[in-house]
């Protein structure tokens, strides 16, 4: 699709474009030095109220959302150079539709493949290391058609190219790792809120998970695996979709009765905050989350990040 058509999207599917952010920031000649960029944004809906979790408004809801909440962390221009190959990471795991809440928001997606464009990427690239066959997945989740509609490229991970790459972490010390997404400019992390019946919680951290092959040794040690990759990683941009999110039986899903409503997109340079935020949202109880909550203290005493999100740099955005 053209430029004009990416701009299109981004002007009328949100009520404020890329350039909102600059026209309210940028300084006059003589004027004091910039403040310091947000280190984390959170952007909820406070519109009219969709009628149910598979209403057609949620579309522009989790585009708005997605724009604002990267505008208010100083635009995409602050993560992507013009001539970049970015990589975005969604979860897009299951042969689920974006209703049931099984894959990231495929609307979260497309917005950040069309600021990535208009920030002047060379490329965009989509993908993830599908439990369901990718065939499947990229097609029901919607995330393929959106993003093909943009100008991104979907890609399909094939076994035969991992490559066993070090990453010298304290847990693990070789991964088998997908090159291409290493190869990236820009990796954008893109994670869905949601149970797992395994880690309590599947966030940003765990959204890793979808570079590597073999994924067992995760299995018996979720923290120190996960801190392992994420550092190796080195996150830079991470966005925690919230539009709709899975309460239960997760990570796969497939029931209604399972999603929550949210209407939030947050977007952040803190992998630990934004899962720090991410369980917040789930709303369970401390003793069914106690093993996501390890995980991120666990993270957060290894460096990575910090769990009082509220600490940071911060701009909280009523969106409608």
């Amino acid at each position: 699709m053209s430029n004009y058509s990416r701009r299109d999207f981004l002007t009328h599917s949100a009520a404020a474009g890329m350039l909102a952010w600059q026209a309210d920031h940028l300084l006059a000649a003589g004027d004091a030095p910039a403040a310091k960029p947000m280190d984390m944004a959170i952007a909820r809906w406070k519109g009219p109220e969709p009628k149910d979790a598979s209403d057609p408004q949620f579309s522009d809801i989790a585009t708005k959302l997605t724009q604002q909440a990267i505008d208010a962390l100083g635009g995409m221009r602050r993560f992507v150079k013009r001539g970049d190959v970015v990589w975005v990471k969604p979860n897009i795991g299951w042969d689920r539709k974006p209703e049931q809440a099984g894959n990231t928001n495929p609307q979260v997606v497309a917005a950040l493949v069309a600021l990535c464009l208009d920030a002047g990427a060379k490329a965009v690239k989509v993908g993830d290391y599908s439990v369901h066959a990718a065939v499947k997945t990229y097609e029901t989740s919607g995330i393929g058609p959106a993003v093909k509609t943009l100008g991104g490229k979907m890609v399909f991970l094939d076994k035969q190219r991992f490559k066993e790459t070090a990453i010298n972490g304290e847990r693990i010390k070789t991964l088998l790792l997908y090159p291409d997404i290493l190869e990236c400019d820009l990796v954008i992390n893109a994670a869905i809120v949601k149970h797992h019946v395994l880690s309590n919680a599947t966030l940003c951290m765990k959204n890793y998970m979808g570079v590597i092959d073999n994924r067992a040794p995760f299995h018996q040690d979720f923290a120190a695996c996960l801190c392992d990759l994420t550092r190796f990683m080195k996150p830079r941009l991470c966005v925690l979709d919230a539009v709709r999110i899975l309460k239960d039986h997760g990570p796969s899903g497939g029931k209604m009765e399972d999603v929550v409503v949210k209407t939030t997109v947050a977007a952040g340079v803190d992998i630990v905050a934004l899962d720090a935020l991410g369980l917040e949202l789930m709303g369970r109880e401390p003793g069914e989350t106690k093993k996501a909550a390890s995980i991120i203290k666990y993270a957060e005493e290894a460096g990575l990040g910090k769990s009082n999100y509220r600490s940071l740099a911060l701009k909280e955005l009523s969106v409608s």
